[in-house]
């Protein structure tokens, strides 16, 4: 494996540390696609929707946690995933999984620019009714402020992502509650006239949508190295403590929200909404006659880009890192300090040339980008747990054949969705 063993000093829980990392990962898996979540997610129907909310928390968790494991269980305390893979498998194969690594987030990241830019130009002229600022100076100043609290250092980033973060779980509960009067019951007794053939087609497609609004994956890479600094062997269990509350934290807060949204709109309401592509908040803004929720959906919006952006670019930044290592990997060439500088440079200008483009490209890169994070979610850890010594306390488990049935059914979904 590359790198050396790294003396660690384990250190006792931490639990302000952890909740701040639970925080953080929250915040990285409620992106900006929590406003789209409920049409997409209730258009298949209130039982298939049922049973995915029951699925998705031992999905969510155990894929989480096998891919931290990975990670945990390397011998080295500084060898991030691109490292690691490359140490389990060998030179080619970890590059493979790095290149896409790299291609699956980067690109996530791209649009962030894109709709922070986007969202923060429709609140100064919608609701603040200002002139529309010069595209190029707002995006650039925007993705410098969100990039200047990642390169602050991880302190810093958890402590701005606790800001962003506590507001968004006090308005989406706000709003859970608020339509909880008009909840409307008729999706229960229009169900299931369909045959078991379509509630499972409707379930199996509705899958990977669930996946990719609880996924933080590109943070579980250093999530993982930052328990290992602080806890050292006891850094897989810390993690699972954390990624268990997280999860719980992502169904409870973003399911009842799907939920409330749902049994809102009823299905007359989940069609057209559907068909007029609006976030949720807006469409409910025009049916309730309610103002003050056209206000909160650029909250809602700006919050949860925010938080995300941090999680993707820490992934993305880490895959790009990996690949310039392939021709440089003991850093002779390119010190570390100077390749993050590069790293970081080339990571501001594309995203800044992105968001003056302003691609409407947002479903399509998701789509691209879904396989490949399904497979390094849920099949690579299961793989590596299978074959990989340091690993091998983890087999035999019954969870291991449910994450592995997940992770086909998922990337089964993702390409069954994009050939329809």
């Amino acid at each position: 494996m590359e790198g050396t063993q790294t003396p660690v000093v384990e250190a006792p829980t931490d639990k302000k540390f952890n909740r701040e990392w639970i925080i953080s990962l929250f915040g990285t898996a409620i992106g900006a696609g929590i406003l789209f979540l409920p049409i997409n997610a209730g258009a298949g129907g209130i039982w298939p929707l049922a049973l995915v909310t029951i699925l998705i928390a031992p999905m969510t968790y155990l894929s989480h946690r096998a891919l931290s494991r990975m990670i945990c269980s390397a011998p080295s305390a500084t060898d991030d995933i691109t490292h690691v893979v490359r140490g389990y498998f060998g030179e080619g194969a970890g590059r493979l999984v790095t290149v896409l690594y790299f291609l699956a987030i980067y690109p996530i990241v791209l649009i962030y620019g894109v709709s922070i830019t986007n969202t923060i130009d429709s609140l100064m002229v919608n609701q603040l009714g200002m002139p529309s600022p010069p595209r190029w100076i707002l995006s650039g100043v925007l993705i410098a402020l969100m990039m200047a609290v990642l390169l602050a250092g991880e302190r810093i980033m958890l402590v701005v992502t606790g800001w962003l973060v506590y507001p968004l779980i006090a308005v989406l509960f706000g709003v859970t509650l608020y339509l909880i009067p008009s909840w409307k019951f008729d999706l229960f007794t229009q169900a299931g006239n369909g045959s078991i053939g379509e509630f499972l087609k409707t379930t199996w497609l509705m899958i990977p949508v669930m996946i990719f609004a609880f996924n933080h994956s590109p943070a579980i890479s250093q999530f993982s190295l930052s328990q290992k600094k602080k806890y050292g062997r006891r850094s897989a269990e810390e993690a699972s403590w954390i990624l268990k509350r997280t999860t719980m934290l992502l169904v409870l807060f973003a399911m009842s929200f799907v939920w409330s949204c749902v049994l809102a709109l009823g299905k007359d309401g989940l069609a057209e909404a559907r068909a007029a592509n609006l976030p949720v908040l807006s469409y409910l803004a025009n049916v309730h006659n309610a103002p003050f929720i056209s206000y909160l959906g650029p909250v809602v919006a700006i919050l949860a880009i925010a938080s995300s952006f941090f999680g993707h670019y820490l992934g993305a930044a880490e895959g790009l890192a990996g690949i310039v290592r392939f021709v440089d990997p003991h850093g002779t060439k390119v010190p570390q300090r100077s390749l993050q500088i590069g790293v970081a440079v080339f990571m501001f200008i594309t995203t800044w040339i992105v968001a003056i483009i302003n691609p409407s490209v947002l479903s399509l890169i998701e789509s691209l980008s879904g396989p490949v994070i399904a497979i390094v979610l849920y099949l690579l850890p299961m793989y590596a747990i299978h074959k990989i010594d340091a690993l091998k306390e983890y087999r035999g488990r019954a969870s291991n054949v449910f994450v592995t049935i997940a992770g086909i059914v998922a990337v089964a979904g993702i390409l069954a969705s994009l050939v329809s």
